[in-house]
Order: C-alpha cells, then structure tokens, then sequence
C-alpha cells in the first residue's frame, strides 16, 4: 500500500463526509481564537512568498484537524500531499515523500504519534534544515549523502499530544490545540451542512442535535445524516425536533450525547469496581473496548463533561454519572446502590 495520498483528506472516509468540510477559514466554523492566528500566519506567509512555518495540530478525534490542513494549502495556494504515520513504514517510505514535493507545499502526517524513531529523526533535518540525511554503504565505506529538499510545510495531527517526543515537537513552529465546539457553533455547523445536503432543519431540531453531538462536528454531521434518512423514510419534508427525538432514541444516543458504549464505560466503574479508581486497561477489558478507543474517543468527552475524572490511581465516576445512570451514590466512589 503506497504510504502517500495527494490531493484528497482520507480516501476511506465517505464522500458526503468530504462535501461537508469547509475549503476555505472563513467557513471554518467555531475556534475562534485558532482561525484569526492561523490567518495572520497564513497572510504573512503570503506576503513573504515563504512556506508557512511548520503546523502541529493537537486535539481529540473529529474537531477538524485534517479539515484545518486541507484549508491550509487552499488558503496558500499550494499542493497538499497526505499520509498517516502508520503507513510509513521505512524512512525510504518518507524521503520518497519529502524529494517529491513542490515548493512550499503542505505534507500533512495523521496520527504522528505512532510515528517509528527513525523515520521521525529523519525529519528532524527535513524540518529544521530541509535536508536529508542517507548514509550510503557500510563500514569503512560508508559515507553520507545530503539531500536537499524544497522548503514545505509539515502539519502533524494527533489525539494524544503527549506521545510525540519533545524534539519533535520543538520543530514545529506553530502549536494549535482545537477544543470541543459550544452549542451555538455547533449549531451553525448543522446549519451549513443542512444547507449543503439541501434538507431544512427546524430551529428546535438544530439546538437538540447539537446537545447530543459531543461538541464534535464529526458526530454532528453524522447523526444530521442519520435525522436525514429517518425524515426521509418517514415522509417528513425536514428534520423537525420530533424527528430528532424519535431517531436519537433509535440510535440510543441520550441528551447528553453519550451513546451505548459511552454508558457501558460509566457503569462499569460504577458496578463493577464500585465507582473507581480503575485502570485503563482493566476498564477497557470489562468494556470490549481497545485502550486506545477509550483514552482518545470515549474519555476526552466523559471527562470534559463532568462524569468521570482521571486520577493517579485510575479513573472515578463523578457524582453526575451516578445520577444521569440513575443510581445512588451514597459515599463519594465507595460503592452503589440502585
């Protein structure tokens, strides 16, 4: 499988998902504070005729990093060439990459976290002196060869920022975390995807969506998809509050937007190891959910949201999740009661 994917965000994803994503930072909803620096950066870039400086995005699943990338090379008119850390495999693996790009163009790398320890010091000089650095034979005979590359962009995404080594980290030249959205930009979000998909929403609809969308325009654009299919299917001629109330039940997501596994997470520490602390790996286990699922999808909201917290010996259900699960917490996590 070849390690580059140019001109596109992520061909697994489906392309209604790609229709919904903005082009262009002025119709980049939400992050207010990120958009009018990202512009700033992008203007003086413009006027200098230089690359921008190197881009590290930070921030849980679905809040729009690879969106922010793709919005990069249209905002400075340059090729945008797409991998995942993953798929390099072999440090030939990115110089192939590196000595291919045009001038001033975005490589943007997904998940740069899982990145192997030679291929990420391989970037080091790519980023700090736009060169590479091949030793070419063995013993006595082995010499270096320098490679000079075009001067480019690189823009590492991750979920879990605290995996990437310092040294890398201290490349990049612009740090962006993306936070989860509010509810009136997700509420403007729904409504520009709604106008895309040509589906009306009403106001009560939209406000309600966004309430159960986890702050997340991913989650929001797709349930607006799912509403879409049952209003459809129905014969409604748009997506009304009772649509939205019938299809969120249907997808057993609640008003807080958790859905099934959400819960199954929270009761768990509650019935099972009497409201915390418990491990990650031991809470995964008892859920059938992979570590990584749960520290970078499940938790980030779980913990934003107030129902449970992350402490040196594991993690504890707050008194919210005893509630909204409707049980009794009669001692702060020692135990419970239905």
């Amino acid at each position: 499988m070849s390690a580059l994917v140019s001109g596109s965000f992520d061909p697994a994803e489906d392309e209604r998902e790609n229709a919904l994503r903005p082009r262009r930072l002025a119709e980049f909803l939400g992050q207010a504070s990120v958009k009018a620096n990202l512009s700033v950066f992008i203007e003086a870039a413009l006027k200098r005729g230089e690359a921008l400086d190197h881009v590290f995005l930070m921030g849980p699943p679905g809040l729009g990093k690879t969106t922010l990338a793709g919005i990069l090379s249209h905002e400075l008119g340059v090729d945008f060439k797409v991998t995942s850390a993953p798929a390099l495999e072999k440090p030939k693996d990115l110089a192939g990459i590196l000595t291919t790009l045009a001038p001033r163009s975005i490589f943007f790398i997904d998940e740069i976290h899982r990145l192997k320890p030679a291929i990420e010091e391989m970037l080091y000089m790519a980023m700090e002196d736009g060169e590479l650095d091949f030793i070419i034979g063995q013993g006595p005979a082995a010499r270096t060869l320098r490679i000079p590359l075009p001067p480019f962009t690189l823009v590492g995404a991750t979920t879990r920022a605290g995996m990437v080594g310092s040294p890398l980290v201290s490349r990049f030249g612009i740090s962006v975390r993306l936070g989860f959205y509010d509810r009136a930009d997700t509420v403007a979000i729904l409504r520009r995807s709604a106008g895309i998909l040509g589906m009306r929403v009403d106001d009560d609809a939209a406000v309600r969506l966004a309430e159960a969308s986890r702050g997340t325009p991913r989650v929001a654009n797709r349930l607006l998809r799912r509403m879409r299919d049952f209003a459809q299917v129905t014969g409604s001629d748009g997506i009304s509050d009772a649509v939205v109330r019938d299809g969120l039940d249907r997808l057993e997501v609640d008003r807080y937007g958790l859905e099934r596994h959400d819960r199954d997470v929270l009761a768990a520490i509650i019935e099972k190891f009497g409201g915390g602390p418990v491990g990650a790996e031991t809470l995964a286990v008892s859920t059938s959910e992979s570590v990584e699922t749960l520290e970078d999808y499940l938790e980030p909201y779980l913990i934003q949201s107030g129902f449970i917290m992350r402490t040196p010996r594991g993690r504890v259900a707050t008194p919210l999740a005893y509630e909204h699960l409707g049980y009794r917490n009669d001692h702060a996590n020692d135990g419970f009661q239905f």
